[in-house]
């Protein structure tokens, strides 16, 4: 018997912990080996240590070098804007990995399966703002700097396409908008470029001008396979393919780096139905798949998605917000059910 590998659990706010005690016992029934290290972040680590990251969490993953966490709120005036953003800074998760895949039946798209792969440190989100004076009014001006490294652009291209490359997939699409910022994003698209060709004849290539993407993102989605983009695009875009699949509740997140993984529910806290067990966990269990590609079990995690399908296309015991009225758990003892039949 192997030894069961150790990551960081933080079960987050509102219904973070409803879900990610759902996903556990759902990795229980299919036999995952982990053993979980479980840590606080957002309000519950405010209450608990007055810190929304506390060193003890930070230390965790830093020795585990993975981390399953449910969704977090950042609270107001203590020190950084999110706590998402600082997690990615400290451990350099410079990729965000979202897939968004019809499951559900009768929906207005059916073949949809895009991941979208964004570049998850640079750009607009660094944090470099700051005002300038004009006369009497210290705020007349406010001016945000977006940063593209070159380093950073050839990475996260390069992560898309060897993830193209290991996951069968045909085409990488390179979305930008270099027609009118002319360095930052010209700098991005010369480096998609660049890696492009050092994939040609074996994974196909594109690049397209954000606005359009959009559009035919609501249009045809089935012509896109992996799109990689830069951070507020990407953040924009993987909203808007989450929305063709179902919503944030069906969608998960990776925060790949070289040596540490974080894999997330992409929603809120959602604290108006936080307690009445009625969450749909979707999210977390597809990221503890996310999670199991990562270390390789990905047959196990094959069986996982495929009984959360069948169970989301069946609808007999499903949650609320994909029109059924099963609670929590009556949802999560149907997904294992299916995965044992």
């Amino acid at each position: 018997m192997s030894t069961p590998r150790e990551v960081t659990l933080i079960p987050g706010d509102g219904i973070g912990p409803a879900i990610t005690d759902a996903t556990l016992r759902l990795l229980d029934a299919a036999g995952a080996e982990f053993r979980w290290d479980r840590q606080l972040a957002g309000m519950a680590a405010v209450t608990d240590h007055g810190d929304p990251l506390p060193e003890a969490t930070l230390d965790s993953i830093r020795r585990t070098k993975l981390a399953l966490k449910g969704p977090l709120e950042t609270p107001v005036g203590k020190g950084f804007r999110s706590i998402n953003v600082a997690l990615r800074k400290e451990f350099d998760l410079y990729a965000n990995l979202r897939p968004a895949k019809t499951v559900l039946t009768n929906t207005r798209f059916e073949n949809v399966d895009i991941i979208l792969v964004r570049e998850n440190t640079e750009g607009l989100y660094v944090g470099a703002e700051s005002y300038i004076k004009v006369g009497n009014d210290p705020q007349a001006v406010a001016q945000s700097v977006a940063v593209i490294t070159r380093g950073g652009a050839e990475r996260i291209v390069r992560y898309a396409f060897e993830y193209a490359l290991k996951h069968g997939r045909k085409r990488v699409t390179v979305v930008h908008k270099a027609n009118i910022l002319k360095y930052s994003q010209g700098l991005f698209l010369e480096m998609g470029r660049k890696v492009a060709a050092e994939y040609a004849g074996r994974i196909a290539s594109d690049d397209k001008i954000v606005d359009a993407c959009a559009m035919e993102l609501v249009m045809k989605p089935e012509k896109y396979d992996v799109i990689v983009t830069t951070n507020l695009f990407g953040d924009i875009l993987s909203d808007l393919t989450s929305g063709l699949v179902g919503g944030l509740g069906l969608t998960p997140g990776a925060n790949i780096g070289y040596d540490c993984g974080i894999f997330e529910a992409v929603h809120g806290t959602a604290p108006d139905i936080a307690g009445k067990g009625i969450a749909n966990p979707t999210a977390v269990m597809l990221a503890a798949c996310q999670l199991l590609d990562h270390v390789g079990d990905v047959p196990r995690a094959d069986r996982i998605r495929a009984a959360i399908g069948a169970t989301l296309r069946e609808r007999k015991v499903v949650t609320g917000d994909v029109g059924g009225t099963a609670t929590t758990d009556q949802y999560t003892d149907a997904v294992i059910a299916r995965l044992k039949s």
